[in-house]
């Protein structure tokens, strides 16, 4: 027997994709004959069909979706020791794959890639954006290396995905100009269901935070008159800049804002114990990374520097009691 090849894989998994052999050559830069013969080659080699043709469609077999499962795997961890080869050049070279959720990848990460880039002046970083959710499932998939989000890791991901605390940042209650809370700068947590809300949508890791602070405080998130949902932090600031509502948002995003006075934090004060202690959301950031796949060195070297960072921080321990 002559064996599959690694060629053969990715071409079946284009025709896979494509259901469609000519699509699938073009993809590839091949010849439509010389996916046809990929395909019989495999066929005839194991005695199945891959796929079924249907007049002048294709539909993928039975034999077909288990090869497709199972290519991907081969070829997904080839590419991965091809990273890792090549990365034994003392890390002059590589690509660093990173997910981030949306804050902080926008406001804290950031100055994390320039301090490693000015060490590996030589490796490629690609790092993509989502929310919380997306970013989960992403390293799960093996999208990314690693990923860094402010949200929870889902119970269903939790056995996949290994997860530890780099950094933090605290939740602020701000609004703006127009608000009544921007003269007073300080309200009683009962007031917090007096006014109307801008809201990040369901998956994101800051709504999640938000959430879990007023149960915490013993309001449900019903009792709030939420009048906006927005999938960006930025598109909430800009709604309450221009309105009357409120928002629960990272201290890093509203930092040049609160400066320039065209918002306001506001201090929340708990009173249900009579001390009038300050009700503060304070949220850790979480890298993620798989439990099983193979990590490269760069990945390694990476992690390292954050969890180094997070040991120099001058951020105060996160508090059980405090959200």
């Amino acid at each position: 027997m002559a064996g599959m090849t690694l060629e053969q894989l990715k071409i079946f998994l284009a025709v896979a994709q494509h259901l469609h052999f000519t699509r699938a050559a073009e993809d590839l830069y091949i010849t439509q004959p010389a996916v046809s013969a990929a395909i019989h080659n495999l066929e005839q080699e194991y005695g199945v069909k891959l796929f079924h043709r249907i007049g002048r469609h294709i539909e993928i077999a039975e034999a077909g979706k288990l090869l497709q499962v199972e290519a991907q795997k081969i070829l997904d961890q080839v590419s991965l020791t091809e990273r890792g080869l090549r990365e034994l050049n003392n890390l002059q070279r590589g690509e660093l794959k990173l997910g981030s959720s949306l804050t902080i990848g926008n406001y804290w990460l950031p100055s994390k890639i320039s301090e490693f880039k000015s060490l590996y002046p030589g490796i490629q970083i690609d790092c993509s954006l989502a929310n919380t959710e997306e970013i989960c499932v992403g390293t799960a998939t093996g999208q990314f290396d690693l990923g860094l989000v402010e949200g929870d890791v889902k119970p269903a991901l939790q056995s996949t995905l290994e997860y530890e605390i780099v950094g933090s940042d605290r939740l602020q209650i701000v609004v703006g100009q127009k608000h009544p809370w921007f003269e007073w700068g300080e309200i009683d947590l009962s007031q917090l269901t007096q006014t109307l809300w801008v809201m990040r949508e369901p998956g994101s890791g800051t709504q999640q935070r938000f959430e879990e602070a007023l149960q915490n405080w013993g309001i449900n998130l019903s009792e709030l008159d939420v009048s906006l949902v927005f999938n960006s932090g930025e598109m909430t600031k800009a709604a309450i800049e221009d309105g009357v509502g409120a928002i629960g948002i990272s201290e890093l995003m509203v930092k040049k804002e609160i400066q320039l006075g065209t918002l306001r934090a506001i201090r929340v004060i708990d009173n249900r114990e009579g001390n009038g202690a300050i009700a503060e959301i304070v949220r850790p950031f979480f890298k993620l990374k798989h439990r099983q796949r193979f990590q490269t060195a760069l990945s390694k070297v990476f992690e390292q520097m954050l969890i180094s960072s997070l040991l120099h921080s001058s951020h105060q321990p996160i508090s059980k009691s405090v959200i």
